[in-house]
């Protein structure tokens, strides 16, 4: 599975070249016109990496990235821009960017930095944490307090991503799209999520949200 970046950029020009530079490196692309297309878009594609332009009419890049973090989200936020003021990069980085691009820039910089910031985004290790819940996708072993067991590797995928996003429903689409790599049936994510529920147990809650996906609860 590539990495998902989103792309948030109101020059369609620009952003399209953004899209073809990064999708080149193999990754898997989203676009985002302005800040509410952006803040819906971080809802149903769940990105790994965030590239994001300051200066856009309604909602800037920084207030997107506010409310990114408000939302306890801690995607990889590279902000882009054509101010290079010291008080500029300040506000970017107070509001909870990880890096701070300045315009013009190189585009061999510019993917540098997304490699550094995924790598950087990356859990220790292999392992992700929901509360009690605990995922090591190296050896498959999911922990449910003092209780342990097995996963096949299509039921460890679809499970980090909904640890990825807890509280937040995942589509079946962005399922099969991640898990799947768009190569399989609607219904087999219905079927993951039953194997799952039965291998957790009533300890932890996978909620089915009617006609959309499914949430981990946590």
């Amino acid at each position: 599975m590539s990495e998902r970046i989103l792309i948030v950029d109101d020059d369609a020009p620009v952003r399209r070249m953004l899209a073809r530079t990064i999708a080149a490196e193999g990754y898997a692309v989203d676009e985002a016109g302005d800040g509410a297309a952006a803040l819906i878009a971080v809802d149903r594609a769940s990105p790994d990496l965030v590239v994001l332009d300051v200066a856009m009419p309604g909602l800037d890049g920084i207030e997107v990235c506010r409310r990114v973090r408000a939302k306890g989200l801690s995607i990889p936020v590279l902000l882009v821009t054509a101010r290079d003021a010291v008080a500029d990069r300040v506000a970017g980085l107070d509001a909870g960017a990880d890096d701070y691009l300045t315009k013009p820039f190189d585009s061999d910089e510019l993917l540098a930095r997304i490699r550094a910031l995924l790598r950087r985004g990356k859990p220790v290790g292999t392992i992700r944490s929901v509360g009690t819940l605990s995922l090591d996708m190296a050896s498959r072993r999911v922990s449910v307090g003092e209780r342990e067991l097995e996963l096949t590797a299509r039921e460890a995928a679809l499970l980090e991503l909904l640890m990825r996003r807890p509280n937040t429903v995942v589509t079946r689409e962005l399922a099969l799209q991640e898990v799947w790599d768009g190569d399989a049936g609607i219904g087999v994510v219905d079927r993951y999520v039953a194997f799952l529920r039965g291998k957790l147990g009533d300890a932890v809650e996978i909620r089915t949200v009617r006609g959309l996906g499914f949430t981990l609860v946590a």
